[in-house]
């Protein structure tokens, strides 16, 4: 396609927004920030209660996927939902239903009455809410943050997501040494209030949308959906964007499970150690979020991302050659993984956030976390038969020369290079 060939921008003229844009969003922000911390505990005294009862690695996995499950399953609807409905009431209706689902297991665990299956439930339902959560809040990001400042959110959201990863299970433990679990899951209902109640008194902007005459409600759905995956597929730029996600899940989540037996097997060591490697990354995770909040990454966003991934890989690479006898050296690969997860991570969200056209980002971004999420169960089905025939450490040199690969070659690839400026609209079914 030739200069003079290229559509107009899809992305809807922005509205101006308010001088006190920072207060409206971070007054949101502050209240997710409280609804976050409070799953994290609720999710620490799930696995451990699960942990203590039954010591079934099975039970464990079954927990990891009914959490898993929404996600995988339901992100393409979610998102084709969330361009459709008030998104402000989408979070508002998740939260409020996430918190309802967790009152009642609080009864179950008063009553005496829990079983692993109600855990189970609560686990798909809380899945099930954060799907639609997390589209809606950060499909609603672009509409509500000036387009220069949104990596700068995104490497704040992955300091606050490395904050957490330290904080909360510390904190659990300690919670669930002196109160009873129902106590523990009061504390997530009570911080839910806190995401809830500013956006009843805040307004969330909403994209605007074509207007549909002839078509059922049904037939409407079904299209948007099918926009979204041509939208997609016609920008050559966003779709390996997908790609390159789903890559990163798959090498990735399997190196995170093996780390126990990493741990034990390699390095023979103990859950101490194991705790130690987790906290490390997490403050890897912080520090660079707060270096991309501030930095806010090259001009052209990509780039900090392909150098993210690169990061990411060397620091794997470093865990999995690390001697039995060098165990700082582990600790090092999993600060710097962590470290440049949220280079990755944070501009690709921009990238999707600041040139996806609002009326599409909850469709594109569920296509995304969808793909990206299903290549999680693949990547353990692949990595545990291969882990126990060459040995735990081959994974992790496996993830993390296919990740630094992966980012030389995407300099190669002028679509990733361009993603920024090369979008294309798809063509328009009658």
């Amino acid at each position: 396609m030739t200069p003079s060939q290229q559509p107009p921008p899809l992305t809807s003229p922005p509205a101006a927004l308010p001088k006190n844009w920072a207060a409206r969003f971070f007054t949101i922000w502050g209240g997710q920030v409280f609804s976050l911390f409070g799953s994290s505990l609720v999710q620490f005294a799930l696995v451990w209660y699960l942990t203590r009862e039954s010591g079934s690695a099975t039970v464990l996995t079954m927990a990891t996927f009914a959490a898993m499950l929404p996600q995988i399953l339901l992100s393409p609807f979610a998102g084709a939902f969330v361009d459709r409905w008030n998104r402000r009431w989408v979070m508002i209706l998740a939260d409020s239903g996430i918190a309802l689902a967790t009152l009642a297991l609080v009864y179950l665990f008063a009553a005496n009455l829990i079983q692993i299956w109600h855990i189970y439930a609560l686990l798909f339902l809380r899945g099930l809410g954060g799907t639609f959560h997390w589209l809606a809040m950060q499909s609603s990001t672009s509409l509500m943050v000036p387009e220069k400042h949104l990596a700068r959110v995104a490497g704040m959201n992955q300091t606050l997501q490395g904050i957490i990863s330290i904080v909360a299970p510390p904190t659990g433990a300690l919670l669930i040494e002196r109160l009873a679990t129902q106590h523990v899951l009061l504390i997530d209902v009570g911080t839910a209030a806190f995401a809830v109640i500013p956006l009843f008194f805040i307004p969330v902007p909403q994209p605007k949308r074509e207007e549909i005459r002839g078509e059922n409600a049904l037939g409407t759905f079904w299209r948007d959906m099918a926009e979204g995956f041509r939208y997609v597929v016609a920008w050559k730029g966003l779709l390996w964007i997908v790609v390159i996600a789903s890559a990163i899940n798959f090498l990735l989540n399997p190196a995170a499970s093996l780390m126990p037996l990493l741990i034990t097997k390699h390095f023979h060591l103990g859950a101490l150690q194991f705790g130690l490697m987790d906290s490390f990354w997490g403050g890897g995770v912080i520090a660079g979020g707060l270096v991309l909040s501030v930095w806010g990454g090259f001009r052209k966003k990509i780039l900090t991302s392909i150098l993210g991934i690169a990061g990411i890989g060397a620091g794997i690479l470093m865990v999995g050659v690390a001697p039995a006898n060098l165990f700082p050296l582990a600790l090092a690969g999993m600060t710097l993984s962590g470290f440049m997860s949220p280079m990755a991570n944070g501009p690709l969200m921009a990238i999707v956030q600041a040139e996806v056209t609002p009326e599409m980002q909850g469709r594109v971004m569920s296509l995304i976390a969808s793909a990206a999420a299903a290549m999680s169960p693949l990547g353990l089905l692949i990595a545990g038969p291969v882990s126990d025939a060459l040995g735990i450490r081959f994974w992790f040199w496996f993830a993390g020369l296919l990740s630094i690969l992966m980012s030389v070659g995407a300099f190669f690839v002028p679509a990733i290079l361009n993603v920024e400026t090369n979008r294309a609209e798809p063509a328009k079914q009658p």
